[in-house]
């Protein structure tokens, strides 16, 4: 009996030992807090802490459907982790990207500008793994790489996955861009660069002189320069311009991305001088150009300007005896000077061809124009010349050539100004200046019509706001105003 009460105590031990196995208990009530861990618990958490061998599944631990629970929050931690691990290593470029790139719309995006030595393969492999050659062969196709500027910005855009080039942009002026594309063979074309376009009246009267009149009220130098060449034919800025003269001129504004971009067209502008009020509206007639006439459809470009510079002083005139001022003795100046800050832009007084752009000795650097009928017109100690300007080149009435400078026999920065008429130097204030054409008689009904239109916008009877740049001469009829303060270095 003893024995048998012996061999139930010891049954209901291992039965509540392996209760306490299903239930989790790690001690026994009776057991004290030095007890050794019991084997269910030690086997779970070992097997929790096992790392699976690769290839494998990772076996379920051992122990109760409890202890199995109690493990289960870190099982979705350790997915979010490892999810977070995947996404971080793909948002990763397979190789790195280009200093100063931004990710847009899944490429990686680079905007530069071209510096004194660059050049577009230069340019194109110092931001990309790709060669070079493909695209700068593409781009040769319609574009001159030695037309390529300092100065110029441009884009590059790469796939952040592989480092290769997709396309690459380049502004070639104000208007234009280059534009190559493509991976294997990549095309390039010339497009227009899109503005969005407003229009300004602005007015204002002069106290002292154009250029202080229009930066008083808030605008660009480019403005008095366009009225310059504008009315250039009609009043001498030199000599004529008096204080209470004004203005009132309706011209385009562009804008690209938000930013202002600087003038577009003069469509319209009154210029009251000495109580004269000269008129200048823009209009195509046919075929030809747009160009500014008066009210009567008088062509305001005559054969040449007043004055090659919009706004300076003479500071010697044409004469057959004059003291030179550095050699100190008379000889003839048949020229007129111009006395210009350094930089000062110089326009040619007419259409024709370049016939020289070089140094010329006492002269320094020079520039000849050959215009029609056997004249010439000479520009000399310039600083520099314009940008892209060489021999055989034919340029336009009031295109900027040079700028002032003080190069040769020179006692400071000045123009020098000549004209010839088939080989005899004629004096430049005496010089006939024949109009361009007038419009034709064909035209003068559709001439009134875009006169009214503008006159109407010009004077405030005519809300801007109803403006849209097709509405009276097309855009793309006419060429938008161009900086002039770009230089080149001189050079013998």
């Amino acid at each position: 009996m003893k024995k048998t009460g012996l061999a139930v105590f010891f049954v209901l031990v291992i039965l509540l030992g392996l209760l306490a196995g299903q239930l989790g208990i790690a001690h026994l009530p009776w057991s004290s807090e030095d007890t050794d861990t019991a084997p269910g618990q030690a086997v779970t958490e070992q097997a929790a802490e096992a790392p699976a061998r690769d290839g494998e599944a990772t076996a379920p631990a051992t122990g109760t459907e409890d202890a199995g629970q109690e493990k289960a929050p870190a099982a979705p931690e350790t997915a979010a982790t490892a999810a977070e691990a995947e996404t971080d290593q793909d948002a990763q470029p397979a190789v790195p990207l280009p200093e100063g790139a931004e990710i847009i719309n899944g490429e990686a995006v680079v905007h530069g500008t071209v510096e004194k030595g660059d050049t577009v393969s230069k340019i194109i492999e110092g931001n990309t793994s790709s060669g070079s050659h493909p695209y700068v062969s593409a781009a040769r196709q319609v574009f001159s790489m030695r037309a390529f500027r300092t100065g110029q910005p441009y884009t590059i855009v790469v796939d952040p996955a592989s480092g290769q080039l997709k396309r690459f942009e380049y502004e070639i002026d104000a208007s234009r861009r280059l534009v190559v594309e493509g991976a294997e063979e990549p095309v390039a074309r010339v497009e227009p660069i899109e503005y969005v376009t407003t229009l300004a009246q602005v007015e204002a009267t002069i106290d002292d002189n154009l250029f202080q009149a229009v930066a008083d009220i808030g605008e660009s130098p480019q403005l008095a320069l366009t009225l310059g060449s504008l009315f250039g034919s009609e009043i001498n800025f030199i000599r004529d311009l008096q204080p209470g003269d004004s203005f009132k001129v309706l011209v385009e504004k562009r804008y690209r991305d938000g930013e202002y971009k600087g003038y577009g067209r003069v469509l319209a502008a009154h210029f009251t001088n000495t109580g004269t009020t000269y008129e200048a509206y823009l209009f195509r007639d046919g075929k030809n150009r747009p160009q500014h006439y008066n009210a009567k459809g008088e062509n305001l470009r005559k054969t040449l300007l007043q004055a090659p510079l919009a706004f300076t002083r003479v500071t010697s005139r044409f004469s057959h005896n004059r003291k030179h001022p550095i050699l100190g003795y008379s000889r003839p100046h048949l020229g007129v000077d111009y006395g210009a800050p350094t930089g000062t832009p110089v326009k040619a007084v007419g259409d024709g061809v370049v016939t020289r752009r070089s140094w010329a000795g006492g002269y320094g650097n020079q520039v000849i124009i050959k215009h029609s009928a056997g004249l010439e017109s000479m520009y000399s100690h310039l600083s520099g010349y314009a940008r892209g300007l060489r021999n055989g080149q034919r340029v336009r009435q009031g295109q900027v050539i040079g700028f002032v400078g003080s190069t040769g026999l020179s006692s400071g920065p000045h123009l020098d100004f000549r004209l010839r008429q088939n080989g005899k130097f004629v004096n430049p204030a005496k010089a006939i200046n024949p109009r361009g054409e007038s419009v034709r008689k064909a035209s003068m009904d559709r001439f009134r019509k875009t006169v009214e239109k503008e006159r109407a916008l010009l004077l405030g009877q005519t809300s801007l706001l109803e403006y849209d740049v097709d509405s009276i001469v097309p855009v793309d009829d006419v060429d938008s105003i161009v900086p002039v303060d770009d230089v080149e270095p001189s050079a013998k």
